[in-house]
């Protein structure tokens, strides 16, 4: 059988085998078993080989509704911990065939442009940060099957949640900190509206609240280097005692504490102890290297993209919040007596 010069079609191979092109689509999207005979789809694939036959799996994807394609909202990258939480998606997804599109949401909040002609159209699924969340609306990812990340599970807007347990990160923190003796906190808090930096203020308040003689408070910046400086350098100016330990949001923000506590010739941990959230490589770049809580970002990468195929699939997603653990390092140590 000699072959065409030009690409063969179903048709060309529906011809050939001397069959409908339904029955040439059956076979070779092995649909076949029960509606035509061993005898036709054998003649179908002889043909379809002979004639050096490739059927277009892209349109095929349209025609079924499937592209294969995820799209990871997240708020920056202005950190490795989003790097982290793609390369544990992606690599869940290549195991199942998907790929996965990363999109970072324009100042880490708000609503983006969509940067597809129709995000209906051009994905199957959406995983989303809860900071980035805004975004969803502009892209009509809202409209789509949908896996929250880092998000209130009693109001996600997704099928399905997966958190870090950030509670019991803070829990950790502030145990540490209180069986080192502290009783003054301050706490340097991420200025930005998300459940998950609400969590963090609510955890450190209830822990301290239940043990007398405590003392709390709050200032809050941006989640960048300067911001928190500046925060901090209002906060230990302010009239009152002196609190002995900071706790951060993120480890972002301790890096800017340090600046800060450095310019008002304090030493860490000495005079004041930091703690932080995330456990980034900054954490042991900095002087002394920074006690704060390791964040597994690969981890929840992999549990939000099966969470999402379990949605696709009409499973239910693995259930649970996953560990944190708190890492002990330099930064942290018991405060001087009054």
């Amino acid at each position: 059988m000699a072959r065409s010069s030009t690409r063969p079609t179903s048709r060309d191979v529906a011809q050939a085998a001397g069959v409908s092109q339904a029955a040439v689509s059956l076979v070779l999207g092995d649909k076949w078993r029960g509606r035509v005979s061993e005898a036709t789809a054998e003649r179908v694939r002889h043909a379809a080989r002979e004639l050096g036959y490739r059927p277009n799996l892209a349109a095929r994807n349209l025609r079924l509704g499937h592209t294969r394609t995820v799209l990871l909202v997240v708020p920056a990258l202005t950190t490795e911990f989003f790097a982290g939480v793609y390369t544990g998606a992606a690599r869940v997804a290549a195991e199942s065939g998907f790929g996965v599109v990363l999109y970072p949401s324009p100042e880490g909040i708000g609503p983006a442009r969509d940067p597809f002609a129709s995000a209906q159209a051009a994905l199957d699924g959406v995983i989303a940060s809860s900071m980035a969340a805004d975004a969803l609306t502009a892209i009509r990812g809202d409209q789509l099957p949908l896996v929250m990340l880092d998000s209130d599970p009693e109001g996600s807007l997704g099928a399905a949640t997966v958190n870090l347990d950030i509670a019991d990160g803070v829990r950790q923190v502030t145990e540490h900190l209180l069986d080192l003796g502290h009783r003054r906190i301050l706490h340097l808090a991420a200025d930005v509206p998300s459940w998950t930096f609400e969590i963090r203020a609510q955890e450190l308040a209830t822990r301290l609240a239940a043990v007398p003689g405590t003392e709390l408070r709050t200032a809050r910046a941006p989640i960048a280097i300067d911001g928190a400086l500046s925060a901090i350098e209002a906060a230990l100016t302010a009239p009152g005692p002196r609190p002995t330990a900071v706790v951060c949001d993120d480890d972002k923000l301790a890096a800017g504490a340090y600046k800060a506590l450095r310019r008002l010739g304090l030493r860490i941990p000495d005079d004041i102890s930091v703690t932080g959230l995330d456990d980034l490589a900054l954490a042991t770049a900095i002087d002394p290297e920074l006690t704060t809580v390791r964040l597994d970002a690969e981890l929840f990468g992999e549990r939000g993209m099966q969470a999402l195929l379990a949605v696709l699939e009409g499973r239910s997603p693995q259930g649970g919040d996953i560990p944190v653990h708190l890492v002990v390092r330099g930064s942290t140590a018991p405060p001087q007596a009054a």
